[in-house]
């Protein structure tokens, strides 16, 4: 009786789920088959063929736009983003953990940057860096504004991860004669490093598909979402839908990378438990 009466709940929430992952993933698996159209094919369906030619076009001179330069300048900058991330946001972490004077005032200044709208913040830089007479870079005002983005996630994370650490390892650590350098890096570090993969990871992505806060800061060079949006209105092959592949095709690669290094890490770590238990015994 009671799975008669749930049967037509379950039948309207999966009707809902299958609607909803349409709805999410429908257009970008569409660009990605329009994506492999033969040469004579156009933004639409049908589809004219099967063919790798638009993704050779990709790297050929583009009559409009650059999108190799492009996606190279994201890709660094993207990488450079979430080195900083990783870093900045381990060395912020363990300072949240002491009360020291003002981490308060400090914490509501970090996350005010979620806040305040995209738009106004990269204005905001643009015009410092205007009245400081500065030019402005991906690699200097640019990387300031994606920071700006990801460092408070980074941080947000971190508070978690500090949240559920056990202090016992550390103590441990002291007692036989380790040093606040050596806790850091023998103890902390190994055990968290899965959580920092996925602090790495949140930068990356935020950083290589982010549009509103490249706007207005990063110079003369586009970085790749600057350069599509540009095209949008001027390219009319499948060859930005190719970009479009390749980019969706990065973000995964880096989702997949990050979890077989969290998979080794945690296969490490059974490993080395496994053997000090044998030790023991």
């Amino acid at each position: 009786m009671s799975n008669a009466r749930r049967s037509p709940a379950r039948f309207l929430l999966m009707a809902f789920f299958i609607v909803f992952v349409i709805f999410l993933y429908g257009p970008m698996f569409a660009i990605i088959t329009l994506s492999f159209q033969g040469p004579d094919g156009g933004l639409t369906f049908p589809m004219q063929g099967f063919s790798l030619h638009w993704f050779a076009e990709l790297f050929k001179e583009q009559r409009v736009g650059d999108f190799k330069a492009s996606f190279s300048r994201s890709l660094l900058l993207a990488t450079i983003v979430m080195l900083l991330t990783v870093a900045i946001s381990l060395m912020a972490g363990l300072a949240f953990r002491k009360n020291f004077k003002g981490s308060a005032a400090l914490f509501y200044l970090v996350v005010a940057s979620l806040i305040v709208p995209s738009i106004l913040l990269t204005l905001g830089i643009g015009l410092l860096f205007d009245r400081l007479g500065l030019e402005t870079h991906w690699w200097s005002s640019g990387l300031g504004a994606h920071l700006s983005w990801t460092l408070p996630f980074g941080l947000l994370i971190m508070f978690a991860i500090f949240n559920r650490f056990d202090k016992a390892y550390e103590e441990a650590a002291r007692d036989m004669g380790a040093s606040a350098w050596q806790v850091v890096r023998f103890v902390i570090v190994p055990i968290i490093a899965p959580s920092l993969i996925g602090v790495g990871l949140f930068g990356f992505t935020l950083s290589f598909d982010e549009f509103a806060r490249s706007l207005l800061v990063m110079g003369v060079r586009n970085t790749l979402p600057l350069e599509i949006f540009g095209m949008t209105t001027t390219v009319t092959t499948p060859t930005l839908y190719a970009l479009g592949t390749l980019t969706t095709l990065v973000s995964f690669l880096m989702i997949g990378l990050s979890l077989l290094v969290i998979r080794h890490l945690s296969a490490r770590r059974v490993r080395l438990q496994n053997a000090r238990e044998a030790g023991d015994a």
